[in-house]
């Protein structure tokens, strides 16, 4: 193994590295690509940020009447894989989505720049947009109905979700490619199960 050893929980060991990617890559250490599918398994994939991490999960923020967040609805399963190149590290997640509770929602919500709040209002993630300036004109007209400085609420449909993992593997690179990979697996009593496995 080229590292220190693992440590017991995988949420404390996941938190451990994007420390480290958060001092190394130049941008959006928090990225990571959200796979979901539709019901009858055709799967879909995305970059997202990271808002959150805890013990109850990964917690990001999206519309709901996006593509994902439709499939999310009609399929609650769904997986993360969060890589970092400056270090050489690759960390996959699998659970089931969770929908925040507003209150939850609406405080983060508050936390966001000006133009982020006015963009999550003007923008109909996934769905057609017939020219860009019928994006910028919704923009200005916003920015009218809620000028700077004003409380802007949340939209209805700007939500946040929560992947509760019940599996999370931590890969690390070897020059020779036999890589070394760790799955932590949840029980039935909700302690986590440690295992190598091949590269």
């Amino acid at each position: 193994m080229n590292d220190a050893p693992l440590l017991k929980d995988p949420i404390k060991q996941f938190e451990d590295w994007l420390e480290k990617a958060t001092k190394k890559e130049i941008n959006d250490p928090g990225a990571m690509a959200l796979a979901t599918s539709t019901p009858d398994g055709k799967p879909s994939v995305r970059m997202v940020l990271l808002k959150s991490v805890n013990d109850q999960g990964f917690k990001f923020h999206s519309n709901s009447g996006s593509q994902k967040g439709q499939e999310i609805e009609n399929n609650k399963q769904a997986s993360l894989c969060f890589y970092w190149k400056s270090l050489r590290k690759q960390i996959r997640v699998e659970g089931i989505i969770e929908i925040i509770k507003d209150e939850e929602a609406d405080k983060y919500f508050k936390t966001r720049p000006y133009n982020r709040k006015i963009g999550a209002w003007a923008s109909a993630q996934s769905r057609e947009l017939d020219s860009r300036k019928t994006l910028e004109d919704k923009i200005q007209e916003l920015e009218t109905q809620y000028p700077e400085g004003v409380d802007i609420p949340r939209p209805s449909d700007w939500i946040g979700y929560r992947l509760v993992p019940n599996i999370i593997e931590f890969w690390m690179d070897n020059p020779d490619r036999l890589h070394d990979r760790f799955v932590y697996t949840k029980n039935a009593s909700g302690h986590w199960d440690i295992k190598r496995i091949y590269p």
